[in-house]
């Protein structure tokens, strides 16, 4: 799949008025932190033997790229558009030495041919330090992250320097049994100038109905 950058008709565009006062004006950006219920989605992993990591990136990647909102961003000119999908851009860790490395893998419609691709490269980077484990990522990327250690009730993270990064950074943690479920805290920090409230709940809502129904697609 081509990546394709849309540019956004800044005269017709509905969102404009809201974008300005969000990105130019009060410059608002808020998380929101959730408990999805992955009861299902761990039997079924369970079931077939799978990793827990690039099932749940596939959950997040595969909603996220359902939602035009969560696909903004500038391109190399400063010009504001939309990409037709973004691709993962997550963590791996290094358990020698307790730190932390970026990677990006290309995305898949499709669950088997988007696992395999994470397991890969998981598996081709491992053992590179350093913030970049791989180069060369490209401009449609959606950052996540994964902290196992902590079944967090709360999350809140912020930058003191300007930031032009449009796409929400998810992050989710370690899963927990409740009340015969098992619950997984998720986080996702959003600009406002394009998703609201409203566009951030879809897009949980999302992921939960998806985790629900693991079964119907972990065999594509």
């Amino acid at each position: 799949m081509e990546p394709v950058f849309s540019p956004v008709d800044l005269e017709t565009w509905p969102r404009k008025t809201y974008f300005d006062y969000f990105y130019y004006g009060v410059k608002t950006k808020y998380n929101i932190n959730y408990n999805l219920d992955i009861t299902t989605l761990i039997k079924e992993i369970k079931e077939r033997e799978l990793k827990f990591y690039p099932v749940m990136l596939y959950v997040i990647m595969k909603t996220v790229n359902q939602h035009e909102a969560f696909r903004y961003s500038f391109d190399d000119k400063g010009v504001l558009g939309h990409w037709n999908y973004v691709v993962p851009s997550y963590t791996i860790f290094h358990e020698d030495d307790k730190t932390f490395s970026d990677l990006w893998s290309d995305y898949h419609e499709g669950f088997t041919a988007f696992y395999e691709t994470i397991i890969r490269d998981m598996a081709t980077y491992k053992d590179v330090k350093g913030l970049k484990a791989r180069a060369g990522r490209p401009q449609n990327f959606c950052p996540v992250s994964a902290l196992p250690w902590l079944s967090f009730a709360g999350f809140s993270q912020d930058t003191y320097t300007a930031s032009s990064l449009l796409f929400p950074i998810i992050r989710f943690g370690k899963y927990y049994a409740e009340n015969e479920k098992m619950m997984l805290p998720l986080t996702i920090f959003v600009h406002h100038a394009v998703a609201d409230g409203y566009h951030t709940c879809q897009l949980i809502n999302d992921m939960q109905e998806m985790a629900g129904k693991a079964g119907d697609w972990l065999n594509r």
